[in-house]
C-alpha cells in the first residue's frame, strides 16, 4: 500500500485497517499478562537491536524535512538520536513493569438482595493515534494500547513516515514472537491526508482517538472526529515565582522549566514573578537566559529591571513558542498570577516557587490545569516522569483522562454482578 494508495482507494484501505485492527482487539482482550510482556519485551530487544536501521531511516526523514524548510522544534522533535532509542526501548521495559490493569474487580460489595455488584477494568477497544514528527510515539503509544489490551491504528505524519515504518517493523517482530496478532498495532502506510479524516470517522472500528500535534491539527480532529477525542490543544505552561519563593530553587526550576527542551509541550512559555522579588532575582534570571540565547519578551516592568527585553504584546501571552523565546510579566502576588493563568494558559502544566505552605495549597486548589506543580520545574510533567512507563498524550479534557494518559487511562471500568440463582422480586 504505502505511498501507491490513490485517493480512490483510501476509504478501501482504511475499512480494512479499521476491520483488522477490530478483530485483533477481540484477541488481546483475552491475552494474558505474560504474553503482553513478552511482546513488549522483544519490541524492546528488536529497538535496540535495530538501532543503526532505525537512525538510517531517520535520517532520510531528517535530510527530507530539512529540504522543505521544517522548522528547528520540529526537527528536533523528529530526530532519532541514540539516547532517544534508548528511552524507547526503555520506556517499553517500563510498562512491562507496571501492573496490569485489564481485569481488575473493585468495589465489590454484598447488596441487601444477596448480589455481588463490583466493577472490572477493561480495555477501550481501538485507539487511533493521529501524531506529528516524534517517532518515538509510535513505540510509546504500541506499548501502551498493548499491555492496556486495546488495538492501535497509528497514522504519523509525512515527515516521519520512513523512522515509522521502522519502528512498526520492531513492533510487529515483538508480537510474533510472542504469539499475538502483528494487526494489533497497525501503522497507517499512506501519507495521503484523506486517510486521517476516514480515520476519525470509522466508529464502527475505532473506539477513541489521540491526536498529538500542533494546535491545528487538534483543532480540526477535534471539529471533525466522530469518535470521542483526548486532546490537549496546545502547552502555555507558566512558572510563578513567589515573594516567598528561595532564589536558590526559583532561578535553577525557571531556568531548567524553560531551557532543558525547547520544543516540547511541558516546556514554560510564560515565566510570573512577584513584584517584592523581581528586582532581584530577574537580572539573574535574565543573564542565564541571555548567555543561552533566548530571546526575552517583557512587559513594561520587566523591561526596566531587564533592558535586553523586548516588549511584549497580548499575543504574547497566548503563545506557545516551541522555541528559544520567553514572556515574562511582574505581578502583585499570586492572586494576579493566578488571575494570569487561569486567562491565558492552556491547562496544561502550570508551578509556583515559594515556601509558603498556605500559598502553596491555594495555587495546587485555584490552578486549573491537568499538572500543578510546587518548587519542581514543568518538564516533569510527562508520562515517564510520573512513574507511567510512558504516555499515550496528555489530556487537558475533564472527562475519563487528564493529564499524562498511561495505561488506566486507557481502559474504562464496567459493573459486574455475581449472583447464585438471584431473581428480582
Amino acid at each position: 500500500m504505502r505511498e501507491t494508495v490513490d485517493s480512490m482507494d483510501i476509504k478501501a484501505y482504511m475499512t480494512g485497517v479499521g476491520q483488522r485492527a477490530r478483530a485483533a482487539a477481540r484477541q488481546l482482550a483475552r491475552a494474558g499478562t505474560g504474553a503482553k510482556n513478552k511482546a513488549l519485551a522483544g519490541m524492546a530487544d528488536a529497538i535496540e537491536h535495530s538501532r543503526e536501521l532505525l537512525q538510517e531511516a531517520n535520517s532520510r526523514d531528517l535530510e527530507r524535512g530539512r529540504e522543505r524548510g521544517l522548522e528547528a522544534a520540529l526537527l528536533d522533535r523528529l530526530e532519532l538520536t541514540v539516547p532517544r532509542i534508548a528511552a524507547m526501548a526503555e520506556g517499553l521495559r517500563q510498562i512491562v513493569a507496571l501492573p496490569d490493569p485489564v481485569g481488575e474487580v473493585t468495589d465489590l460489595n454484598y447488596r441487601p438482595t444477596g448480589i455481588q455488584v463490583g466493577r472490572m477494568r477493561v480495555p477501550l477497544g481501538v485507539i487511533g493515534i493521529i501524531y506529528e514528527s516524534r517517532p518515538n510515539v509510535t513505540a510509546d503509544a504500541a506499548g501502551l494500547c498493548l499491555k492496556s489490551g486495546n488495538a492501535a491504528v497509528l497514522r504519523g505524519g509525512s515527515e516521519a513516515i520512513l523512522s515509522n515504518q521502522a519502528i512498526a517493523g520492531c513492533i510487529r517482530d515483538g508480537l510474533k514472537a510472542a504469539g499475538l496478532p502483528e494487526e494489533a498495532v497497525q501503522v497507517v502506510e499512506t501519507t495521503n491526508r484523506e486517510a486521517v479524516g476516514e480515520l476519525v470517522r470509522m466508529q464502527a472500528y475505532v473506539d477513541v482517538i489521540v491526536p498529538r500535534g500542533g494546535k491545528g491539527l487538534i483543532e480540526r480532529l477535534s471539529r471533525e472526529s466522530r469518535i470521542p477525542v483526548i486532546k490537549h490543544l496546545h502547552g502555555v505552561c507558566h512558572v510563578y515565582i513567589d515573594d516567598r519563593a528561595d532564589p536558590n530553587k526559583a532561578i535553577p526550576v525557571a531556568y531548567n522549566a524553560k531551557t532543558q527542551r525547547y520544543g516540547t509541550c511541558n516546556t514554560m512559555e510564560t515565566l510570573l514573578v512577584a513584584a517584592g522579588v523581581a528586582d532581584e532575582v530577574l537580572p539573574q534570571l535574565a543573564r542565564q537566559y541571555l548567555d543561552a540565547g533566548v530571546e526575552l519578551r517583557g512587559c513594561p516592568r520587566t523591561c526596566e529591571i531587564v533592558p535586553e527585553a523586548k516588549s511584549a504584546t497580548e499575543e504574547d501571552w497566548d503563545e506557545e513558542y516551541l522555541a528559544p523565546i520567553l514572556a515574562i510579566r511582574v505581578v502583585a502576588g499570586l492572586d494576579e498570577a493566578m488571575d494570569h493563568i487561569n486567562r491565558y494558559g492552556s491547562q496544561h502544566t502550570d508551578a509556583i516557587i515559594t515556601e509558603d505552605f498556605g500559598r502553596a495549597r491555594r495555587f495546587l486548589a485555584e490552578v486549573d490545569s491537568s499538572s500543578v506543580m510546587v518548587n519542581a520545574s514543568t518538564r516533569f510533567a510527562d508520562g515517564f516522569e510520573y512513574g507511567l512507563g510512558a504516555e499515550i498524550g496528555i489530556s487537558t479534557d475533564k472527562l475519563h483522562a487528564r493529564g499524562p494518559v498511561g495505561l488506566e487511562g486507557l481502559t474504562s471500568q464496567k459493573f459486574i454482578v455475581i449472583g447464585d440463582g438471584h431473581i428480582r422480586t
